[in-house]
């Protein structure tokens, strides 16, 4: 059984009626949560003409792999109503679900890398990370969350709502 850490996030619609019925079907298809962050609200990162995202962190204990919650979390997505964009990845959405890390795992394969390759460079990520899991290491850089939310040079402010 493996420890995964996810963050949930979403900038269009009813986003915390999505997020409470995402949690449902993350808990039917992986696994039972565990913990979550508090909720947090972020300027959307990378354009900001658009509306502000919520986003929280959980984690559940799986005996599912690495690839199995991947499929599973984009079959969630497209039962809540995301879209992908693929001429522009910062487009607004319904929900979007990422793994940040599967254990201590380190993956890089062209369907999945992990831990999340930009996760130490977002404030959204790190600040609710670090409510539930500041001192789990991450397995590449051999820091620990709350380091690298110490060193993260994301200006934009991740808020508690």
């Amino acid at each position: 059984m493996e420890v995964v850490y996810f963050i949930i996030g979403g900038n269009l619609g009813n986003v915390l009626d999505t997020f409470r019925k995402v949690k449902i079907e993350l808990e039917h298809k992986i696994g039972q949560i565990s913990g979550e962050s508090n909720l947090y609200r972020t300027e959307s990162w990378g354009d900001d003409q658009q509306p502000d995202y919520f986003n929280q962190v959980l984690y559940i204990s799986s005996n599912l792999t690495a690839v199995d919650v991947l499929n599973y979390c984009l079959d969630i997505e497209v039962l809540h109503g995301r879209v992908r964009n693929l001429e522009n990845q910062w487009a607004p959405r319904t929900i979007d679900i990422d793994i940040l890390y599967y254990g201590n795992e380190i993956i890089n394969t062209a369907q999945l890398t992990l831990p999340h390759p930009r996760l130490h460079q977002r404030n959204f990520v790190l600040v609710p990370l670090n409510e539930i899991a500041p001192e789990l290491i991450h397995p590449i850089f051999q820091k620990s969350n709350a380091q690298l939310l110490v060193e993260c040079v994301d200006q934009l402010e991740a808020n508690e709502i």
